[in-house]
């Protein structure tokens, strides 16, 4: 999700290996940082390309603002269901949004993504 609401600058407190070509973190050791109430997101290491995120959503949440898209956006639905608009995304679904698009998540019974936001170069 975008890259502003509930962040400052890269906030891991987890335990991270770092060579030159990669980075690997427990994510349950990245500091989680509420969005709103009911929505936490855990920061994941970036590169220049790309910057990594995990999002917990309670029950009965919705993003607090439309996201709008400059760059590209895919999540994939680890657990419970997202919904966005009509369509229902359950555990399992790999969900990709091209740069110009638009979505405002929202879930009746909480839900956890891991997803991935392409940087602007």
């Amino acid at each position: 999700m975008s890259e502003t609401r509930g962040m400052t600058a890269t906030t891991a407190t987890a335990t991270t290996a770092t060579t030159a070509l990669k980075t690997t973190v427990r994510v349950e050791e990245v500091e989680p940082v509420e969005v709103v109430p009911g929505i936490v997101r855990r920061r994941l290491p970036r590169t220049e390309y790309a910057g990594g995120w995990l999002i917990d959503f309670a029950p009965g949440t919705e993003w607090p603002d439309v996201d709008v898209h400059a760059t590209e956006e895919r999540y994939y639905v680890l657990s419970g269901e997202v919904i966005e608009g009509e369509e229902r995304h359950g555990p399992g679904t790999y969900v990709v949004y091209a740069p110009g698009s638009r979505h405002r998540p929202r879930t009746e019974i909480g839900a956890r993504m891991i997803g991935i936001t392409v940087l602007d170069r």
